[in-house]
């Protein structure tokens, strides 16, 4: 009977998500309880849930703040200088504004937010590509790559996902994956020299050097007040130890940001007003994702204390052989940015992940590798392809391409960076074989 309601839960929850009739929020709170009361578990239910819920309250606490940290230094302006400074140095040589743009694409995507890259990132290098009659789709292309494989920071959406459907700590799943990461970084900036080598000799540009006046990006008068230029330096300074404590993994990962967050709302913004202003501004986002996450709290609570996981995951084991049941991780790794295409992330991370990861533990593999090998292309190099995340829409918008024709120039690309990092994990031991 376990078996069959874990199964049933499972099956009705990624129908529902996938077909949109009801939202991720809903779902993963309503089917796995009235899945738990079919099954007999009656008020264990409840205890369930909260144990769940307890188990996501770090992960929590650490997105929230995470998102009030780099909405308030983006707000005072830390990212401006960097911003302005890769737009005179890239001139219109267009090597050097691939390059620029993807390293742009990765910098401001340090606050996770794929929106937020691309409504700044695109507006910023369009102008160029279109004097210089410049490919949009490689426009496209670069900063999807940028923001793709930034997405695997401790506080992006995938990979607390992950580490809330494995009930490990953010640390614990990222840690491991950092080198591979930096890997994919330096993959995406030599794909970027490529297009743009191949954009010069296209358009004849190949001796033209920094002619005519730089580009900036153009600032509102609000966004203006809102500016904090003398404090660069010091954001810049508490953004590096906010996130060398996170790595390090010294403190619990959700006090960083926490602190950091009061520290940077009181000196950039020392009047009370504006602070309860700033973190007004970004309420919005982080409810989302909290509300999201702490649903999820509760699908994994009774899916887990229940028993129904580990059920389904032992029937599994049973029927795949000894030898592919051991490579769980790698087939993950490589199909995982692929899987953009089918699974959204809260199907992909709450409903399937969990069940894959225990089946993984049944042949003798840690679940948590399942997890590092998922975020290694799901809903990170694959969400600015994926038709299933409204932000792949944004970004075709703004840099004006056609979906079919983004998906089909970036995808190799996008997969490529996915297995540079696939291999690097095997090579340092990260993912199993």
């Amino acid at each position: 009977m376990i078996l069959f309601a874990g199964i049933a839960i499972t099956v009705v929850l990624l129908a529902l998500i996938l077909s949109k009739k009801v939202s991720a929020l809903s779902a993963l709170i309503i089917v796995p309880i009235i899945g738990s009361l079919m099954a007999g578990f009656g008020l264990d239910t409840a205890d369930f849930a909260i144990q769940g819920i307890k188990n996501i309250a770090p992960v929590v606490a650490m997105f929230v703040f995470a998102i009030l940290f780099f909405g308030v230094l983006t707000d005072a302006g830390m990212f401006d200088p960097i911003i302005n400074t890769i737009l005179k140095l890239v001139g219109r040589n267009p090597v050097k504004i691939t390059i620029g743009t993807a390293i742009l694409s990765m910098i401001v995507h340090l606050d996770g937010s794929g929106a937020v890259t691309f409504l700044i990132a695109i507006p910023a290098m369009l102008p160029l590509f279109e004097e210089l009659k410049m490919d949009k789709r490689v426009l496209a292309c670069v900063v999807a790559l940028g923001a793709g494989t930034m997405n695997l920071v401790p506080w992006g959406g995938p990979t607390i996902r992950a580490a809330t459907a494995l009930q490990v700590e953010i640390t614990e799943l990222y840690t491991p994956v950092m080198i591979p990461q930096l890997f994919g970084i330096l993959f995406v900036l030599v794909i970027a020299w490529y297009l743009g080598s191949k954009e010069a000799k296209r358009l004849h540009l190949d001796s033209m050097e920094n002619r005519g006046k730089s580009y900036s990006r153009k600032i509102t008068e609000d966004e203006m007040h809102l500016r904090r230029p003398r404090l660069f330096w010091f954001n810049i300074l508490l953004t590096i130890a906010v996130i060398a404590f996170l790595i390090t993994g010294v403190v619990a990962p959700a006090l960083p940001f926490m602190l950091g967050t009061i520290i940077a709302l009181t000196v950039n913004y020392p009047n009370l007003k504006d602070q309860a202003s700033r973190i007004d501004s970004h309420a919005k986002a982080s409810l989302l994702m909290a509300s999201i996450l702490l649903a999820a709290g509760v699908f994994t609570g009774i899916m887990t204390e229940s028993g129904m996981i580990a059920e389904m995951a032992s029937a599994a084991a049973d029927i795949i052989p000894a030898g592919a049941g051991k490579q769980i991780p790698v087939i993950m790794a490589v199909t995982s940015m692929p899987l953009s295409f089918v699974f959204d992330p809260d199907s992909f991370y709450f409903g399937f992940l969990p069940v894959l990861s225990e089946v993984a533990g049944q042949f003798g593999v840690e679940p948590i590798s399942v997890g590092q090998a998922a975020i290694l292309g799901q809903m990170t190099t694959g969400f600015p392809l994926s038709p299933l995340t409204a932000t792949t829409f944004l970004l075709i918008g703004l840099a004006k391409v056609d979906l079919a024709e983004h998906q089909r120039f970036t995808f190799k690309y996008a997969f490529g960076i996915t297995i540079v990092m696939t291999i690097v994990s095997i090579l340092i031991g990260t993912i199993p074989i």
